[in-house]
C-alpha cells in the first residue's frame, strides 16, 4: 500500500515526463514521455499515461487504466460558477481513455466529484463534464459529450458526435444512436436515437448479448408496451405497473421512472 506521494520502485517514468512533487505512483505504472501529472494525482497500480497525456487535479485513477496521448484527466469544471475550490475526479479500473478525450473534476454545488466506473471505453475526443456519475462498462464514441451533473448507467453505449445535456440521467443497458441530442433521461434498456433523441424502443440486441433470460426480455418488452399505450400520462401508466410488476428488471425500470428527477423523460412514440 503506497503512502501519499511516494512512487514505486516499479514504476517506469520516462525522462521527459514531469511528475509534481506529491504525486502517488503506484506498482507497475507506466507514464510516457512529455506527459504531465500533477501533485494531487494517484495513479494506481498497472496503470498508463502514455506520452503527451496531461493527469491534473485531484484524481485518482484506478488500476490498469490506460490514457492515451493528448488526453486531459483533471482538468479544472468548465463552469462559470467554479471559483476554485478543491473537487475531485475518480476514475475506475481498467478503463481506456483515448486521444484527446477530456474528463474534469467536480464543483461544490454538484457534489464535488466526478465519477468514471470500471471498464469503461472513452474513445477519441469524449468529454465527461462535471460532477457526472458513469457507471461500469459504459462506451462513450468519438467525440461524445456528457455534460455536467449527468447519470449515466452500467452497460451504457452512446453512439459518435451524440451530446447529453445537463442533468440527464441515462438507465442502465440503454443505447444512443449516433449524432443524437439527448435531452431528457432515457429509461433503462432503452433504444434511442435520430436527430434530438426519440426513444424507439428497447435495447434488445443489447440484452441478448448480455445473457438476459428470454422471459425477462418478454416482460421487458410487455412492460414497454404498457407505458407506450397504456390510460393516462406516462408517468401514472408506470406507477399503474408498478403495483403488479414482479420481473426485477421490469421493477429496476419502474424504479428508474418513478425516481426524482431534474428532467422529463424521452417517451414512447
Amino acid at each position: 500500500m503506497l503512502t501519499p506521494g511516494e512512487i514505486s520502485g516499479t514504476a517506469i517514468v520516462h525522462p521527459s515526463a514531469m511528475i509534481a512533487e506529491g504525486a502517488t505512483i503506484g506498482a507497475g505504472v507506466r507514464i510516457g514521455p512529455f506527459s504531465v501529472v500533477g501533485a494531487d494525482v494517484t495513479l494506481q497500480a498497472g496503470s498508463q499515461v502514455k506520452s503527451h497525456a496531461i493527469v491534473t487535479g485531484w484524481t485518482e485513477v484506478g488500476a490498469d487504466t490506460v490514457i492515451f496521448p493528448f488526453a486531459v484527466v483533471g482538468e479544472v469544471p468548465q463552469d462559470l460558477k467554479y471559483k476554485g475550490e478543491k473537487t475531485r475526479l475518480v476514475v475506475g479500473a481498467r478503463c481506456r481513455i483515448r486521444e484527446g478525450a477530456t474528463l474534469n473534476t467536480g464543483t461544490a454545488g454538484g457534489g464535488g466529484i466526478t465519477r468514471v466506473g470500471d471498464d469503461c471505453l472513452l474513445m477519441t475526443g469524449a468529454h465527461v463534464g462535471h460532477d457526472a456519475q458513469l457507471g461500469n462498462r459504459v462506451i462513450l464514441a468519438n467525440q461524445v459529450a456528457i455534460a455536467g451533473h449527468c447519470v449515466i448507467g452500467d452497460d451504457v453505449i452512446i453512439g459518435g458526435l451524440s451530446g447529453v445535456h445537463q442533468w440527464v440521467r441515462i438507465g442502465n443497458g440503454a443505447i444512443i444512436g449516433a449524432l443524437t441530442m439527448v435531452t431528457n433521461d432515457v429509461i433503462p434498456h432503452g433504444l434511442v436515437q435520430a436527430a434530438r433523441g426519440e426513444l424507439e424502443g428497447l435495447n434488445l440486441v443489447g440484452l441478448k448479448r448480455r445473457g438476459v433470460e428470454r422471459a425477462e426480455i418478454s416482460a421487458l418488452r410487455s412492460a414497454y408496451e404498457v407505458l407506450k399505450e397504456g390510460e393516462g400520462a406516462f408517468m401514472d401508466r408506470a406507477r399503474a405497473l408498478s403495483e403488479t410488476a414482479t420481473s426485477p428488471m421490469v421493477c429496476e425500470m419502474l424504479g428508474f421512472i418513478l425516481s426524482a428527477s431534474d428532467r422529463s423523460f424521452l417517451t414512447p412514440k
